[in-house]
Formats: C-alpha cells, sequence, structure tokens
C-alpha cells in the first residue's frame, strides 16, 4: 500500500468506459519522479468496469482517490474532482491519456499560486491507434495578451499539458458544464482575461492516445460548442476593450474562428456521409476568407494528418483519392462567401506546404500541378486537365536545387522544362550536354551565328577569358534548347499562340516623344555672378507670384504699418514694383531699387504714371544706400546674405540711411532652419525672420514699434527713436496658398529635415501607403476606404515635417533591384482606382507638400463609375482620360489597375493576360509613355498572377500584403500599408513607425 503525502499536485481524472485504459494512465503517475501527487478519479456513470479497476488500483496506492457520479459529462466529473482535491496545484487528465515520468518535477516548479496566478504548460504527442507517436506538437508562447489573443480563436493547449493553481480554477468559477465539448478551451480563455500568465515548459511530456471511434468527436457538438466559446471571446474582449479586426492585426474574428473550428472538424473526420452544408449553418456567419488563405490551408491540412494519423505533410499523396474530395468540398464552401479567387489561393497554399515537405513528389491538387524532374533523365510530363498553375522542382542527383512556380499552358516537353530550368530556376549548370551529333550541330549553328563576338573577342584587348566563358555558355544554352524534343501542344508553343493572337487585338503601341520639363532649358548658360544671378531669375516676370492672394495680404498688411505724413521713402529690393505701385500712394516721394535691369524696366513700366516714384538699379550690399530718408522699407531679401556678418553690416547701413524718429518696414518670412521649432519654410537660406529681427534690433539707434505676426511670416515697424511698449497684432495670412509657396512649408514644431535625412540615414525597407478615395461623404460601409481632406492634409504634412520625400514606381524598381540602401527617408505614395476626388482634393494637397504619387486606373471604367462598390452605395465617380492626361503633365504616375477590377485570382490564365496586356496597352497610348507598373485589385495575387504580368510587360506589382517592402520581396508581390479612413488621425504616426510623433 502506497501511503499519501500531502500532494503538490491533484490530478483530476474524469472516466467514463474507461476500463481499458485506466491502469495505464495511472500508471504513469504512479512512474513520476517525485511522488507528491494525487489522483482524484470520477467515475461519470460508467457502464463497463471501470468502476472495479478504480477500486483495485485505488485499494493499493492511497494517493488515488475515487469517486463516483452518474454520468454527467467531463466538465461536471472535473468539477466534482476539483472540489475533492487537497493539492493547491491541479492538473486535468483524460483516463486514456499518460505523462512522462518527469512531468511534475519540470512542470511543478513553473506553475504558481501566485498574484498574477502562474500558469505551466508544455508540448505533446498524438498516438496513433495503430500505437505510433506522432510528431510532436509545440504550443505557442502566449505572454501578455497573446494568450487572449490565441484562446479567443482556438484552443492552443492540450488539455492535460497545463497545470494551473486551484485558487485561479475556483476564482474563474471552474469548467462550464454546459459545454460537452471545447470546455477546457473556455476554461484557458477565462484565465487568460482574469489576468493569469501563462509559462511554456519547452519539453514534451504529454502524450495524448487517437481512438477512431471518437476522432474528433461529433462534428455538430464541436461547431456549436465553438461558437458559444468565440461570442464568449467577443464579448471578453469588448469588455476589456481589445480588437479583432483581422490578420493584419493578429486577431481573428470570431466567424473566422468558427470558420476554423467547421473546416478542422471536417478535415479530421473524413466522413463522406457528413451534411456539411447542415454543418456550416450552424455557424452565425459564414466569413470572407480572403487573407486568411494559408492560415485555413495549415487548419485544414492538420486536421486531415490528425484523422489519416499521417506524421509528415507529404504522406498525404499516398492517401490523396481519400481526402481530395472532402476537401474540395471545403474550398467550395469558403469560396461561395468569400472574395473570389480565395478558394484557388488555400489550394495552392496546401500544395506548397504538402510539396515542401518532400519536392521528390509529384502530384495534382485542384488546379495545382506538382511536378518533380530529374535533370539527369528528363522526360516529357503532360498536363493534367484541371491544372493552370504548377509548382516544378528541378532534382540533380536526388538533391533539390530549384523550384519554379507560375502560370501552366500545356504540356511540358523536355525543351519546355529545359528553358524554366535556365531561364526561370537559373539552375541551367546541373544540366548535362548530351553527347549526339544533334547537340553538336546545334551547338555548331549556335556558333556561327555569334561569329561577330567571337571577332571583336580576338580584335579586343583585356578580360577575354572571362567573356569568352560567357559567350560559350550562350551557346551551349541555345543548343541546348535547339536540339531538345518540343511540339505544337508544349507549355511554350501553347503560350506563344495565345500571346499572338492577344496582340492582334490590341492598338498600336505607343510613341514616346522626347519631352522637356517646364523647368528644363537646352544650352542655359552657368551664372557667373550676383548681377547675373539675378538677371537669370527675372528672365520670366513675376517670378514668385506676387499678384497671389497670399502676396498681397502681406502687401496690404506692410501698408497698415505705414506711419501718416511720410515725405521721403525707400524701397529696397523693390522686384517689379507690384508693391512700388501701392507704396508710391501712400508717401510723398519715393526712390525703389533692385539689383536687376529686367526688374526695373519692368517696374518703371508698370509705374509709369505715378510721377513721385523713382526707379534704379542699385546693389545696396555693396553700394551706399541713399541718406536721409523717413521711410525704408525691404522685404523678402535679407535671407540672400551668405551669412549673419553680412548680415548685420546691411542691417547697419539701413539704420544708417533713415533719419531721426524715421522708419524702417521689413516683412520677411520665418525659416525651419532658422527657428526650427515653429512652422516655416524648408528654403536652404541660412536664416530668417526670427534672425534678421534680432539683428535689426541690435541696431543702437532702433527700436520696434509694431508687428504683425502670422504663421508664416511676420512684418516688423522700427523706429529710429524712443517707442512705447511695442504692440503686437496677431493675423492670419492670405490663402489659398500658391503651390509653389505651400510646397517649402513645414508645418507644426521640429521634425526631420529632408536634406539631413538624406546625408545621414540610410534604409533597406521603404513604406508604400495605399489610399483609395479622398472624401468626406460616402457610403457608411466604405468609410474604410475614404480619408477625409483634411486628415490627409495633416498627413502629408507629417511626412513632409519627418523628412520624408516621394519615390514612384519605376524609381523604386530600379532601388530595390540594385540591393543597395536606399538614402533618406523614401515614401511612395498609392492611390487605387483614380477616383475623381483624386484630381479635386488629393493632388491639391500633395501639390502644396512637394509629393508626387502613383494613381492605379481600372481602365475600362475610366470616365465612369466605380461599379464595383454598388452593393454599398451609390459608386464613386472616376476620373476621365482628360483628367488622368492632365495629371500626368503635372507628374503624376499612373498604372493598371487591370482592365474591369475582377480581383486577378478569379480569372483563368488567358483572361488575366488579356486584361493585363489591354489595360497597359490602353495606358501607354492615352499617356505616350511607357506603364509598368500594376496594383492588383483587393490585393488578389497568387501563385500564376507575377508569371502572367510579366508577361503583359510589367516590371512592378502591388498587393495589399500589410508591411514595408524590402530587398528580398517579389517584385511582382510588393506590400501596401493601408492607410484606413476609419482610425484616428493618431494611428498615422504608429503606421509609419513613428507612434506618438506629433501630427497636428
Amino acid at each position: 500500500m502506497v501511503i499519501a503525502a500531502t500532494p503538490d499536485v491533484s490530478f483530476l481524472i474524469p472516466a467514463y468506459n474507461a476500463a481499458d485504459t485506466l491502469a495505464e494512465c495511472l500508471a504513469s503517475l504512479q512512474q513520476q519522479s517525485r511522488s507528491n501527487w494525487q489522483a482524484v478519479v470520477v467515475d461519470d456513470g460508467s457502464t463497463d468496469r471501470t468502476w472495479e479497476v478504480l477500486e483495485s488500483i485505488a485499494n493499493t496506492d492511497s494517493r488515488i482517490l475515487p469517486a463516483r457520479q452518474p454520468n454527467a459529462g467531463a466538465a461536471a466529473a472535473r468539477n466534482h474532482a476539483a472540489r475533492l482535491a487537497a493539492a493547491p496545484l491541479l492538473c486535468m487528465l483524460d483516463a486514456d491519456d499518460w505523462l512522462d515520468p518527469t512531468f511534475i518535477e519540470n512542470m511543478q516548479p513553473v506553475a504558481e499560486n501566485s498574484s498574477p496566478a502562474a500558469i505551466a504548460y508544455c508540448a505533446f504527442r498524438r498516438v496513433a491507434p495503430d500505437g505510433r507517436l506522432m510528431q510532436v506538437e509545440q504550443p505557442p508562447i502566449l505572454t501578455g495578451d497573446v494568450a487572449k489573443r490565441e484562446f479567443s480563436s482556438f484552443c492552443a493547449l492540450a488539455i492535460h499539458t497545463v497545470v494551473f493553481p486551484r485558487s485561479l480554477f475556483e476564482l474563474v468559477g471552474g469548467m462550464d458544464e454546459t459545454l460537452q465539448t471545447c470546455e477546457d478551451w473556455d476554461l484557458w480563455l477565462r484565465m487568460a482575461f482574469s489576468g493569469a500568465e501563462f509559462r511554456r515548459v519547452d519539453q514534451c511530456l504529454a502524450f495524448y492516445r487517437m481512438k477512431a471511434d471518437s476522432l474528433s468527436g461529433d462534428p455538430t457538438k464541436m461547431v456549436r460548442d465553438a461558437i458559444r466559446v468565440t461570442s464568449k471571446a467577443q464579448a471578453l474582449q469588448t469588455q476589456q476593450g481589445l480588437s479583432a479586426e483581422g490578420p493584419e492585426t493578429g486577431w481573428i474574428t470570431p466567424p473566422v474562428s468558427q470558420l476554423r473550428m467547421l473546416a478542422w472538424v471536417v478535415a479530421a473526420k473524413l466522413d463522406p456521409t457528413l451534411d456539411v452544408a447542415a454543418l456550416a449553418a450552424l455557424l452565425p456567419e459564414m466569413p470572407d476568407a480572403a487573407g486568411y488563405e494559408n492560415f485555413l490551408a495549415g487548419v485544414i491540412l492538420h486536421g486531415l494528418q490528425t484523422g489519416l494519423s499521417t506524421d509528415r505533410a507529404d504522406d498525404l499523396i499516398d492517401v490523396l483519392d481519400k481526402w481530395r474530395p472532402t476537401f474540395l468540398l471545403l474550398i467550395q464552401l469558403i469560396q461561395e462567401h468569400s472574395l473570389p479567387g480565395t478558394g484557388r489561393k488555400i489550394i495552392e497554399a496546401a500544395s506548397w506546404h504538402i510539396s515542401a515537405a518532400n519536392p521528390l513528389r509529384s502530384f495534382t491538387l485542384g488546379n495545382v500541378q506538382v511536378v518533380s524532374a530529374a535533370l539527369e533523365t528528363l522526360s516529357r510530363i503532360p498536363k493534367a486537365e484541371p491544372a493552370d498553375t504548377l509548382i516544378m522542382h528541378a532534382l540533380s542527383g536526388g538533391q533539390h536545387v530549384s523550384s519554379f512556380v507560375g502560370p501552366f499552358w500545356g504540356d511540358l516537353s523536355i525543351r519546355a522544362q529545359i528553358r524554366l530550368i535556365m531561364h526561370e530556376m537559373q539552375a541551367e549548370e546541373h544540366l548535362q550536354t548530351p553527347p549526339t551529333l544533334v547537340y553538336m550541330s546545334s551547338w555548331t549553328r549556335e556558333a556561327l551565328r555569334g561569329y561577330r563576338a567571337f571577332g571583336g573577342l580576338i580584335i579586343r584587348n583585356g578580360q577575354r577569358r572571362g567573356r569568352l566563358d560567357r559567350i560559350l555558355v550562350r551557346i551551349g544554352r541555345n543548343a541546348l534548347l535547339a536540339c531538345a524534343p518540343s511540339d505544337r501542344e508544349d507549355n511554350d508553343a501553347r503560350l506563344s499562340d495565345i500571346q499572338q493572337n492577344l496582340q492582334r487585338g490590341l492598338a498600336p503601341r505607343f510613341r514616346n516623344p522626347t519631352r522637356l520639363r517646364p523647368y528644363e532649358k537646352k544650352g542655359a548658360a552657368p551664372v557667373q555672378s550676383e548681377e547675373e544671378y539675378w538677371e537669370h531669375i527675372f528672365e520670366r516676370p513675376d517670378p514668385w507670384n506676387y499678384v497671389s492672394v497670399y502676396e498681397q495680404v502681406k502687401y496690404a498688411q506692410t501698408l497698415s504699418l505705414i506711419p501718416e505724413g511720410i515725405e521721403k521713402a525707400l524701397e529696397l529690393a523693390c522686384a517689379e514694383g507690384i508693391f512700388t505701385e501701392k507704396l508710391a500712394q501712400k508717401v510723398g516721394q519715393l526712390t525703389a531699387t533692385d539689383i536687376s535691369q529686367r526688374a526695373i524696366d519692368r517696374a518703371v513700366e508698370r509705374c509709369r504714371d505715378h510721377r513721385n516714384v523713382e526707379l534704379r538699379v542699385l546693389d545696396f550690399v555693396k553700394s551706399d544706400v541713399p541718406p536721409e530718408q523717413d521711410l525704408l522699407v525691404c522685404s523678402e531679401v535679407l535671407y540672400y546674405m551668405k551669412d549673419e556678418e553680412m548680415l548685420a553690416a546691411v542691417c547697419q547701413k539701413m539704420a544708417a540711411a533713415v533719419k531721426p524718429n524715421g522708419y524702417l518696414i521689413t516683412a520677411h518670412a520665418h525659416i525651419r532652419r532658422d527657428e526650427p521649432n515653429r512652422t516655416g519654410f524648408d528654403w536652404d537660406n541660412p536664416f530668417g525672420v526670427g534672425t534678421i529681427k534680432q539683428l535689426l534690433a541690435a541696431q543702437a539707434d532702433l527700436a520696434l514699434e509694431e508687428t504683425i505676426e502670422t504663421e508664416l511670416y511676420a512684418i516688423h515697424r522700427f523706429r529710429k527713436g524712443p517707442v512705447a511698449d511695442p504692440v503686437l497684432r496677431v493675423e492670419r495670412h492670405g490663402t489659398p496658398l500658391d503651390a509653389d509657396v505651400a510646397k517649402h512649408i513645414i508645418w507644426g514644431p521640429a521634425g526631420t529635415e529632408r536634406g539631413a535625412a538624406w546625408t545621414t540615414e540610410v534604409t533597406t525597407s521603404v513604406p508604400i501607403l495605399m489610399y483609395h478615395r479622398i472624401a468626406e461623404e460616402g457610403p457608411a460601409a466604405l468609410q474604410r476606404f475614404r480619408t477625409p481632406p483634411e486628415i490627409f492634409r495633416k498627413q502629408m504634412q507629417f511626412l513632409r515635417r519627418q523628412g520624408y520625400y516621394t519615390v514612384t514606381a519605376q524609381t523604386l524598381a530600379g532601388l530595390l533591384r540594385s540591393g543597395k540602401p536606399i538614402q533618406g527617408r523614401p515614401v511612395m505614395l498609392t492611390f487605387d482606382d483614380a477616383y475623381s476626388d483624386f484630381l479635386e482634393e488629393a493632388f491639391p494637397i500633395l501639390a502644396e507638400n512637394d509629393f508626387s504619387a502613383d494613381v492605379f486606373v481600372v481602365t475600362d471604367k475610366v470616365g465612369g463609375r466605380s461599379d464595383w462598390d454598388a452593393a454599398y452605395g451609390e459608386p464613386a465617380p472616376l476620373m476621365s482620360w482628360s483628367h488622368i492626361q492632365e495629371l500626368h503633365q503635372k507628374g503624376i504616375s499612373f498604372g493598371s489597375h487591370l482592365a474591369s477590377h475582377t480581383p486577378a485570382s478569379a480569372m483563368d490564365n488567358e483572361a488575366l493576360l488579356d486584361e493585363a496586356m489591354r489595360s497597359r496597352n490602353a495606358l501607354q497610348s492615352r499617356l505616350g509613355s511607357s506603364a509598368e507598373s500594376i496594383a492588383l485589385p483587393y490585393g488578389g495575387t497568387d501563385f500564376r498572377v507575377p508569371g502572367i504580368l510579366a508577361l503583359a510587360g510589367y516590371g512592378i506589382g502591388f498587393t495589399t500584403r500589410p508591411a514595408k517592402a524590402t530587398f528580398s520581396d517579389n517584385l511582382f508581390g510588393l506590400p501596401r500599408l493601408e492607410v484606413r479612413g476609419d482610425r484616428p488621425l493618431e494611428a498615422f504616426p504608429e503606421l509609419m513607425g513613428l507612434p506618438g510623433a506629433y501630427i497636428g
């Protein structure tokens, strides 16, 4: 008789008709390296010899406490056992499972009855009905909110792998006895939301017996109970303010979690009589599974492997006929409620997972054909009838050397395989050269075709060996292709026929005329002197747009500071006399000067009716300033002094030119370099109004009398003589701002200068931001895809303030291909669908922040409406071709969004190639320039799409996968960060990796 000491761990064991397995279960406890345990075994109304077996064992071991109850279910039996338990720690063990001898030794020290409570959990292995040990199943790390997230979606732990405090079990109310399945999942969920800490023990210490008669239980009960648990999880999330937004957040919504359970149960049960449609009808909502394809493929495969007791994914190939009908039935069910193409992507993900486990195996699953090709013995491979996607593994000496994933058009002749191996897999070095006369003849023909290259090699010097090697490789490659067997039904021939047929239906190719940008001039001579510089500036009239509202308001404010009774006035840097003409009406005699003769000539013409105005050329830096002035006005020019020493000298000279009790008025802008902590212009001048004001105020005879302060500039009136307290007037600047002015403004507090970031920072990733509409109004269901203009303006100002500069798709492709670190802070701004509000709202805001953008056009819908959104309300208008052409001339880049806005994954190969070619041709014909970028509607890419886009002539493609683009990304599958209109403004800095940064 084994005598029980005070136990450290109590095992709660429900037993229902467990006569055959209970002894083995309890023996695993008796073999523990630590003996201070208790087993509370509750016979749950068994009808076999369970009670007799239990009594017999308990009579020899007082650590085993037997109990009985009428049949009430496992949850009730465990609650009964918990009430009888004597240990501070609990573990729930089923009567047909067992534990490793070191289970208590490893688990007890990790679990603690502390605050917060600590829960220990470990890995486990399933045991097949024939006794085979399956692979170790390692649970996830469940630290922090991860436990809440994981248990909100599924049961991440096997029931007997967990040791937890009894006090925690009592705190959360024990097990829910109304649940017939999933009761352990429900318990872990409530423990996670109670704040308990889950600690993983990285060992496999538990074993789970798989019984053919109970595998996956009752599907209806499991789905029904999963719905209850996930609904409870949603309520707990709401109560604690947690989010379940979708795959990009890591949280999985209840409908997807419920679909997950349904898919796993159907796959594991693998019962051809199971009514899957009736099971699906239990779900409160059948979700759109787009975005969860890889996830669901993994769930289904795990269910299949569990139900079929297979240890490796590739073992499923041997029983493909047994599970394929159920698999395809599940795919059909999911596809009926999801974005078109979702089912295809689940099939692809499952096929890749199976194939990756063993590249030596060939099989076909749905539209995917997996081919294993031994390079030593290539032979013709027929195309399976439903297949349009090829996964080809190249093997050399039995070792995997490369893979190809892409569209499938026809049979794989030996020539078609060699072309894929050479051009797509870059594995030609593993091909063997056939020692045949046919090959030698082909080699000779290819060599004769390349005689010019040989001749050039003979007459030129340097690096001959390397060039000769490259020529010989090319000749050998072409000869091998030329002599390989092929036919009119093979992959290459079928594709060539399709391309020729599609090309015939397209309009003539575009011509790309050479155009200069508006600011480019051929043969412009370099500027040599200050005078020549300013003459160059005034080559075109009014270079600074002084007739704009912004400048005219500033003029009016300046005039308001001029006192009455001014007889003699001097204006320095009068430019073309636009302000001079106004000033002349406020003073007796006015002398206006400028360094540029061109400017003075235009000023003379403008002021010819004002007889009190004298205009002349004057460089006031080098020359004397006319003295004895009642008023001196000098605005928007002192920035151009090369340093503070020169500025101080000029300020002294101007102060000296003012009579006693005379006035000096100056207006200058705030410049970020001068005042980095406030809104200002990003001009490269050494100082702005802040420094100019200080140096003028430092003049012994001058005193600041009145200031008009605006957000962008300040106007100061100094008096040469005593003054009372200075007057400050805060006023608004003129609006709207001209784009040429606005694009130089950085709004808000200190950030990062573009120039500074360019010289000090490099990056290996680029954020590509994805927008749709920039608008206030629209259907409520589409709020996510609609950013209000003022929010968009603040976002662009944020990017400007943080030193970002925009890159286009073409530039980005070059940067990523180069593989070299990228200077500064690049960002790409993309807009899908080409809505009219891009022209009306987005483009002006982009222009005022000195940003460009890429807009992706649904070419068949140009000038129409977004009818793909018709189910949600009135479709929004789209830009016309004339609008697109206008914006293209202004520097906006345009790419394809396909022709019809159909998801690429929903089209067959030929239809997708046709639409991709038509869309690209429409853009090139209308814009007169190359179109090489494409953003896929709904991000709907799959294994075939990159290859088809390359065939259509594109060079770069964008999806909706949420991440920054890096050098390792496929150029046709670049990720983008969605800027959602239903998120608060503060979410934008976080999206850019700058959480908490000021965004205004």
